[in-house]
């Protein structure tokens, strides 16, 4: 349904750990989620040793032997329709769990979002569907889901069959999903899901991994969630393997095919950890890829 909307942010000018910016008609909001920052693992690059990753992130004028990940979910005023792109971590705000008091010191009451679109299922795109009471935290949304991605997850046998350390994930996915019962859309790719708004199948970082391309007027937007993680090391050498993607084979490719589309096509980029507001142009550079922020404006 939709809502008579007051505007996402003070027309005036930004406001702290939100930013907007337009794609055609469309009312972009980067919502931070907060960061952390974790200890480099010397898996955290599965087919590169720690000197290599360290010498990454020295170039890029960030400390050595530790990895800083932000989170950015992506609220769309559409036509008099809100939509949510992936929630955040949920739970008590700290360091990261910041979505909804971000949302309302923006002024946006979450009984005002009409529809919540995931990408995956990890545990910092889905907590957030539900309040730390464990109530959904937007109880007029329509929930969307990649279907792909909700019969891998919720398959007893792929649990079953799933080593330890990825368990908990299945355990986690029937948590935040509980709540909702059969009231959860589940979306095939390539479906327009909000008037624009495409999904776009990119696995390899899950079974079901979703992007989607957001085009209004001339103006084209590439959600890419979690094809890549920091910038410094994975659009710069996209052939590296994250520890976080389940098939490192296949996300390399996606990455790279995707990459070389999106910068011969000089389409603006969002991404769910890029660095706070996560909107870039990414421009081929030898083997990899140079990114570029997006300039800043103090007014939308």
């Amino acid at each position: 349904m939709a809502h008579a909307q007051t505007p996402a942010a003070p027309q005036a000018g930004q406001v702290p750990s939100a930013y907007r910016y337009k794609v055609g008609d469309v009312v972009v909001t980067a919502v931070s989620d907060g960061m952390r920052t974790i200890p480099l693992a010397d898996t955290f690059v599965r087919n590169q040793p720690r000197e290599a990753v360290n010498a990454a992130l020295k170039a890029a004028f960030l400390p050595e032997n530790e990895v800083p990940i932000s989170f950015t979910v992506l609220l769309l005023d559409m036509g008099g329709k809100r939509v949510l792109v992936d929630t955040g971590n949920g739970g008590k705000p700290g360091p990261v769990g910041q979505v909804r008091g971000t949302l309302a010191g923006i002024g946006v009451d979450p009984a005002t979002v009409d529809q919540v679109i995931i990408s995956h299922f990890h545990p910092d795109h889905i907590n957030g569907l539900l309040t730390p009471e464990g109530a959904p935290a937007y109880p007029n949304a329509q929930v969307s889901v990649p279907a792909r991605e909700w019969a891998f997850w919720m398959d007893e046998g792929q649990m079953s069959r799933a080593p330890d350390g990825l368990k908990p994930n299945f355990q986690n996915v029937r948590r935040v999903f509980q709540p909702f019962g059969d009231k959860v859309e589940r979306y095939a790719w390539d479906k327009e899901l909000a008037p624009g708004l495409t999904a776009v199948g990119t696995p390899g970082h899950t079974p079901g991994h979703t992007s989607f391309t957001l085009a209004s007027g001339s103006d084209v937007l590439f959600i890419q969630s979690d094809i890549t993680n920091l910038p410094a090391l994975f659009v710069r050498n996209p052939t590296w393997h994250a520890v976080f993607d389940m098939d490192p084979v296949m996300a390399q490719e996606v990455r790279r095919k995707t990459y070389e589309r999106l910068a011969g096509a000089r389409t603006q980029v969002a991404g769910y950890h890029f660095p706070f507001p996560g909107a870039a142009h990414l421009e081929k550079d030898g083997e990899g890829f140079r990114y570029i922020p997006v300039y800043w404006r103090p007014v939308l």
